[in-house]
């Protein structure tokens, strides 16, 4: 029986999206090609019929997820130009710390697993990362010298990634809630000062 392009597109679209849930839930270790197959509910040699290897399907899951965070980020700055990175720093301090592994970011739960990976995933990775940091600078405010950063605007923002990331990692490793909430709450008030849009601690 043969499939239209549009089945096979459709497919595939279930099955990278099933496997970076499975990747994000498991890592790359964990994820074997059957839970994969599972997940997106296909066979393996369905599973085969669109990717080579894991591996291949690894790559595709995290410029998939990396490309999913750059058009985040655009929606944020689309609908509040002005307020936009404290609406999405609370959003990724809040629910993407505290949403099941398989919805979190892919930039917090699967970069551990790109440091160990082959050199044509992290290439595809660093591709992805420098999209994203540009248009994160998109969105900071111009440096002024007025009590904001005079760091150049895509420096401000590998930064304000740098902690976002950092901060959710650390948040979900910890078992105390209390101290979860405490980190997020820190590095949230250290992500919009290092953005430029707040110049205290204590607002």
């Amino acid at each position: 029986m043969r499939y239209s392009a549009e089945h096979k597109q459709e497919t595939r679209t279930r099955v990278i999206a099933a496997a970076g849930q499975v990747f994000r839930q498991e890592g790359y270790g964990g994820a074997g090609i059957d839970a994969l197959t599972k997940a997106a509910g296909v066979t393996n040699g369905a599973f085969y019929g669109h990717f080579k290897s894991k591996g291949e399907a690894f790559r595709t899951a995290v410029v998939e997820g990396l490309e999913e965070l750059r058009q985040g980020v655009a929606g944020f700055i689309q609908r509040q130009p002005n307020d936009w990175l404290k609406s999405f720093a609370s959003f990724y301090l809040g629910y993407k710390r505290t949403c099941e592994l398989g919805e979190s970011c892919t930039l917090p739960s699967l970069s551990p697993d790109v440091m160990r990976a082959d050199e044509e995933t992290r290439s595809a990775y660093t591709v992805e990362l420098k999209k994203l940091i540009a248009a994160v600078a998109a969105g900071l405010p111009e440096s002024t010298g007025a009590g904001r950063s005079e760091m150049a605007a895509e420096d401000r923002a590998i930064v304000l990634l740098s902690l976002l990331s950092g901060g959710v990692t650390l948040a979900r490793a910890v078992s105390d809630p209390a101290l979860s909430a405490r980190i997020a709450e820190i590095v949230e008030q250290a992500a919009l000062i290092s953005g430029g849009l707040s110049n205290t601690l204590d607002q």
